[in-house]
């Protein structure tokens, strides 16, 4: 109880940080967003503009504006779009479902392929086969994700014309079309994942296996595969759970660019969207909501030290 007292003060202090960023970051976005709203229009007159600037509240003082907004996010009021005048979290409702997914799938996909071929790669020390898997890893790392989703668009054009894989399609219509949909974004999204947590895994498990404990139990006549996974493992799995947790933010954050070579309507099409439009309330609500769960998806990751590592409740 007292480390998640410890754990939940922290959480606080950065969530209100997070706040104060993000307000002052959109409000340092080049344009003015009434200018951009009312555009060319002959008819736009002095009294118009104050007008529409009184009712987004833009004509406060800044530090009232932050207030303002930050009173209205803690209740789950985050503003209105200026475009579409719909509630922000109506908005966020109705693409958060894609990228969910789509971050999900590849997180499982990069984590659970990364964690056995980690451990492949350390009983393999010094093979030939670690040298290939090293070279491939390398080369995950180096591949942009964009790239290799506009590659693998081209090759299934080339090989099958006929199946469809972009855009998206809700679970609930389709599944099938569903998670054949997602399956090439998901690919494209987990392959730097995938490379960057099986480097990790192995270093992890060479570093645990030069133990005296692994000696020890050697010594004793354990199988070597109960050593691997029984012993050396689940020391490896705290920086692998650290990475993981990492890892999902960095996912939310390319989501954004493989959304839109997929043309799938999630959160990174809505934000930049929004950013385009200077669109206030509906960028600073998404980049607080994507934050958020980058902040408490890692607050999980520091609870389960606990789990993994009983020093740590110590």
């Amino acid at each position: 109880m007292r480390l998640l007292r410890t754990r939940l003060i922290e959480l606080v202090v950065v969530l209100f940080g997070i706040s104060i960023i993000t307000f002052l970051m959109i409000r340092l976005i080049p344009g003015d967003a009434v200018a951009i709203m009312l555009g060319a229009n002959t008819e736009v007159t002095p009294e118009r503009v104050a007008e529409l600037r009184a009712s987004l509240g833009l004509d406060k003082p800044i530090l009232v504006q932050y207030v303002d907004w930050l009173a209205g996010a803690m209740t789950g009021d985050l503003g209105v779009s200026i475009w579409t005048r719909r509630p922000v979290i109506e908005e966020i409702g109705a693409h958060v479902w894609p990228t969910v997914q789509l971050t999900v799938f590849a997180l499982v996909l990069g984590a659970g392929l990364a964690l056995p071929l980690g451990v492949l790669m350390a009983r393999l020390r010094g093979q030939g086969w670690d040298v290939v898997l090293q070279i491939g890893s390398v080369a995950g790392l180096t591949i942009p994700s964009f790239w290799l989703g506009i590659m693998m668009i081209l090759a299934l054009t080339v090989l099958a014309p006929g199946v469809q894989m972009l855009g998206y399609v809700p679970f609930s219509e389709d599944p099938l079309g569903n998670l054949a949909r997602l399956l090439l974004p998901s690919i494209a999204l987990a392959l730097p994942i995938l490379a960057n947590l099986a480097r990790l895994t192995r270093s992890a498990m060479l570093d645990a296996l030069q133990q005296d404990y692994i000696r020890t139990a050697r010594a004793k006549g354990v199988s070597e595969r109960s050593i691997l996974f029984k012993h050396a493992l689940r020391n490896a799995l705290i920086p692998f759970v650290t990475s993981v947790g990492i890892m999902a933010g960095y996912l939310l954050g390319g989501a954004i660019v493989i959304e839109q070579v997929f043309a799938i309507p999630g959160l990174g099409r809505l934000i930049l969207g929004a950013i385009a439009e200077r669109n206030y309330p509906l960028v600073q609500a998404t980049i607080l909501v994507v934050t958020v769960a980058f902040v408490l998806i890692n607050f999980v990751v520091d609870l389960l030290y606990a789990i993994i590592d009983p020093r740590v409740r110590h």
